[in-house]
């Protein structure tokens, strides 16, 4: 039983010192008192017979009987203030510690439901787009044919444009330019749903820079007097990319070029070498682009103007050029102004691709 109550006592004195700090305090100078007042009686009255009126047994009994279990009692009594202080402490972090554990539990179901939930919507964004992609190739290929059809009826009817009267033949070459314009509208839909598929081929191959250039500005500007600047070097390196999409890249260059500047102005084609890559730029004198737009230039139906005497165009071409160029591990850059004339700053868009002979650029494609 007393093993038994021992244990008891130390299991609570260790959840709660402060119980056994005060039976220390009450008992320890007590247990002292007593033990001074046997030992002090048993000498000076028995050992040595003196009177208990002895001013050396009141003193000896008063400073180690009174004043030492005192002083270990006010000492304890600070201990026992400092443990109450402390006990409170502990009892009000073990409270913050539940209540940020609820918290904590609580934060984590939340965001368990939250992430659940973006997922199903993360979900039914890409069934989403991916049935958007779906619709738009659909209508696309479904408008290629009937396009192909109207283009070469129109192909046709102007080769007789000579029978035909003058204003029905210009009318004719009207209708042909919007079809062959919404034809290429088509076409750069289908190879953007393609390329965003990951189902376009991109044919990789060296590639002279200079007879892309000409193809391209003989496209856009089969019989326009604007000027054409070169600045090729003859020994340039052939580049390293698909030829047909690097043409499709240099062809939105030019079309921005030609559409966003004064016809008498010209348009400069230049190609460098550096760090291993080719740069093709098509630098022009039109107003350029602002700082606040050079950011988004290259989003998807993005404009700089919507108003009805901007250029037409749908925003597509330079997102559609950028995606190709990452697509054959290149990159188009911006600069605006190209020159120093404030009424006709310019803008250059240039296109960077690896070098063909160039060992490392080959391997990582």
């Amino acid at each position: 039983m007393v093993t038994a109550a021992l244990s008891n006592i130390r299991s609570n004195a260790l959840r709660d010192p402060r119980a056994l700090v005060r039976l220390i305090q009450w008992t320890l100078p007590l247990i002292l008192f007593a033990v001074v007042a046997v030992y002090e009686g048993w000498e000076h009255l028995i050992v040595k017979g003196q009177p208990i009126t002895d001013i050396h047994l009141t003193g000896e009994v008063f400073f180690f009987g009174v004043l030492g279990p005192s002083t270990v009692f006010a000492v304890l009594n600070y201990i026992r203030r400092l443990l109450n202080a402390q006990w409170t402490a502990r009892l009000e972090l073990e409270r913050l510690n539940r209540d940020l554990e609820s918290r904590v539990a609580e934060r984590t179901t939340a965001l368990e439901q939250r992430n659940v939930e973006l997922a199903h919507a993360n979900t039914e964004l890409k069934q989403l787009d991916q049935m958007k992609s779906d619709f738009v190739a659909l209508v696309s290929h479904e408008l290629r044919a009937p396009l192909t059809a109207i283009n070469g009826g129109l192909e046709l009817a102007l080769q007789q444009a000579e029978t035909l009267p003058p204003a029905t033949c210009r009318i004719l070459k009207v209708i042909s330019h919007e079809s062959e314009r919404l034809t290429h509208f088509v076409q750069t839909i289908l190879d953007l749903s393609r390329l965003e598929a990951g189902k376009l081929v991109v044919t990789l191959g060296p590639v002279a820079a200079r007879p892309v250039l000409q193809r391209a500005v003989d496209a856009v500007l089969p019989n326009s007097p604007r000027p054409i600047q070169w600045d090729v070097p003859r020994d340039l390196p052939p580049l390293w990319a698909d030829e047909t999409f690097l043409e499709e890249i240099i062809l939105n260059f030019v079309r921005n070029a030609d559409k966003y500047s004064p016809p008498d102005q010209p348009i400069c084609l230049s190609a460098c070498a550096t760090n291993g890559h080719i740069r093709l730029s098509v630098i022009d004198h039109g107003p350029g682009i602002p700082p606040e737009m050079q950011g988004r230039i290259f989003e998807q139906f993005y404009r700089g103007s919507n108003r009805e005497s901007a250029a037409p165009g749908w925003g597509l071409g330079l997102y559609f050029a950028r995606k190709l160029a990452e697509a054959q591990a290149g990159q188009i850059t911006l600069r605006s102004p190209a020159h120093s004339d404030p009424a006709a700053p310019g803008t250059e868009f240039s296109v960077s691709l690896p070098i063909a002979d160039s060992p490392d650029d080959v391997s990582d494609v």
